[in-house]
């Protein structure tokens, strides 16, 4: 019997309602629209990246969702998702390589079938599942400014065809219509036209589709899924034309900018930092959540990850991502985790950073302490000093100190007085002879949620040494860190002006115009750094974790480089 929209919207109603007596979610102000009800829900997420959005430009089939290095997904993996407390996966999927010529656009239907068996396997395993167009949105949807009438024909075709595919489906599916949607070469009124033009064809035509698509839930994202307020303003109006009660939201972040990446000396979750995550949940908060329209972060993580884990120290990132999941709970957004395979090991169900991991299942119900600083240093031929460091309990309580199993005395070893702790000289003066580097790590035990470890390291004076090198391949220092980390580097042409690429600022990108490799003793002054210089002496600034600076000059003639230690 053919169940008519006003049922089926009743029946979704009925269904996310009973959803919210199964789930515990944290305390918010946000309307409890059914919406907000099923995707509060979802939270946590999980993105399977780099896999069904994945593609090989030489193969023009593609290639496979092997082509970035992640394994075959089964379905032992995707049950394991569920089994880490996940409660949703957002399953990116490129289609340009299976996507047939004009008219008709038709999808391979082996992908097609592929696609919808990672689905169905994520349904059984309990999951909420999010689908899209993914990469799509820049190798072709971005040239509808020049192309419009043929972008437009392409893109209704590919979901007219995943719309009928899957239109029988739980409404635990849910379709997002593009990610980080951007065009071409146009100002940004004409690009958020586009985008409503996009979004609005998106929803009348799955909303026309038959079957449980007529109050299946959709989620559209802002332009280039930016938090900025004329882009969720934009969004706003799209939402209101539509008057679709089952319509979700999404953004993305990654941090801010400076920090996520570790350029212009921000090294540290520093209030800039902090105000960039305020600004995108209250700009997403009182423009929709408020109202009654739920957000989804769709993607969640920290930028420099992508390029290297040591762009961000440590326990700054630890700090970051701490208070970012306990802002977005705090106003009822759900955040999905993006992770290309570098956090989770698809193979042996192993996470590659447990303490980040257990920041994220604390975030479900509390928060985690952290300290300012995650780093002690004790530096050769200098008498060990008493380290004194702020805790940020966040509403936690401490409990002891730990040097691994080993609780320390209280009083002998290190003294609380309100959120100070003192680690005294006599309990660390052990580590601080024999080889450079970690000695130790002491463990800060709080009543509720994950230990914060703070790492003991002995060094001394990073010593850089003379160098030779070109303009095409970099140059590589070789260098004794003497168990010291390095923070970030300055460029600096003898005149004082700004060297090297974003000359904007002294304080050069983290991986982009340098970086440290701690294994073979060298610092890579990259390539892409001599790209962007005019030759001549430049002056580098290294600054390291310890707070130790060292200086070091490069001279460039005829592509020839020459770095020398001041």
């Amino acid at each position: 019997m053919r169940k008519t929209k006003a049922f089926l919207s009743l029946m979704l109603t009925i269904a996310l309602l009973f959803t919210a007596f199964s789930f515990s979610f944290p305390a918010s102000t946000s309307a409890a629209t059914p919406m907000q009800t099923y995707v509060s829900a979802m939270q946590p997420g999980w993105n399977l990246g780099n896999t069904l959005d994945a593609f090989n430009p030489d193969d023009p089939t593609g290639g496979g969702e092997t082509s970035w290095g992640n394994p075959v997904v089964t379905q032992a993996f995707i049950q394991q998702i569920a089994a880490q407390g996940f409660k949703s996966i957002r399953i990116p999927i490129t289609w340009n390589y299976r996507i047939g010529g004009a008219p008709n656009y038709a999808i391979d239907p082996a992908f097609m079938d592929r696609v919808q068996q990672v689905v169905d396997w994520s349904l059984q395993a309990g999951l909420y599942v999010m689908i899209n167009v993914h990469h799509d949105a820049w190798m072709w949807v971005s040239s509808m400014p020049t192309d419009h009438n043929a972008v437009m024909a392409r893109y209704n075709a590919v979901w007219t065809q995943i719309a009928d595919r899957f239109k029988n489906h739980s409404d635990k599916l849910m379709f997002e219509s593009i990610n980080e949607p951007e065009f071409s070469n146009v100002d940004i009124t004409t690009q958020l036209a586009l985008l409503n033009e996009l979004n609005t064809s998106f929803v009348h035509l799955v909303r026309a589709s038959g079957g449980g698509n007529a109050v299946r839930p959709l989620v559209l994202p802002t332009l280039y899924c930016n938090h900025e307020q004329v882009r969720v303003d934009s969004l706003a109006s799209t939402l209101a034309a539509l008057n679709d009660p089952n319509l979700i939201v999404t953004v993305h972040y990654y941090g801010l900018w400076h920090f996520a990446v570790n350029i212009a000396g921000y090294t540290t979750f520093n209030a800039d930092a902090k105000n960039d995550i305020d600004t995108m949940v209250n700009n997403v908060y009182n423009t929709f959540v408020s109202k009654g329209i739920p957000v989804v972060i769709g993607e969640l993580g920290i930028l420099g990850h992508d390029k290297n884990r040591e762009t961000v120290e440590r326990g700054e990132m630890l700090k970051f991502f701490e208070y970012l999941l306990y802002s977005t709970q705090a106003k009822n957004i759900t955040t999905m985790w993006w992770d290309n395979g570098s956090y989770f090991n698809r193979t042996t169900y192993q996470w590659s950073d447990p303490d980040l991991f257990n920041i994220f299942k604390q975030s479900l119900t509390g928060r985690s302490s952290t300290t300012d600083t995650d780093l002690i240093f004790l530096k050769a031929g200098t008498a060990v000093q008493d380290a004194v460091i702020n805790l940020n309990l966040n509403g936690n309580t401490f409990v002891s100190l730990l040097n691994g199993t080993a609780a320390l005395s209280s009083g002998t070893d290190y003294t609380l007085n309100g959120n100070v702790l003192t680690i005294k000289a006599s309990a660390l003066s052990n580590y601080a002879s024999g080889s450079f580097g970690e000695k130790t790590v002491l463990s800060v035990r709080v009543n509720s949620g994950p230990d914060w470890k703070i790492h003991v390291r002995y060094s001394n004076t990073p010593v850089l040494s003379k160098a030779s090198g070109n303009s095409s391949g970099g140059l590589v220092i070789p260098t004794a860190f003497n168990g010291d980390v390095l923070a970030t580097m300055e460029a600096v042409y003898t005149n004082g002006t700004n060297a090297g690429p974003h000359n904007w600022t002294s304080y050069k990108e983290y991986a982009y115009a340098f970086l440290p490799n701690y294994a073979n003793n060298t610092i890579m002054i990259t390539p892409k750094f001599f790209a962007e210089t005019t030759g001549g002496t430049i002056n580098l600034t290294f600054h390291f974790w310890s707070g130790a600076i060292v200086k070091y000059q490069l001279t460039t003639k005829g592509g020839r480089i020459t770095g020398t230690p001041q």
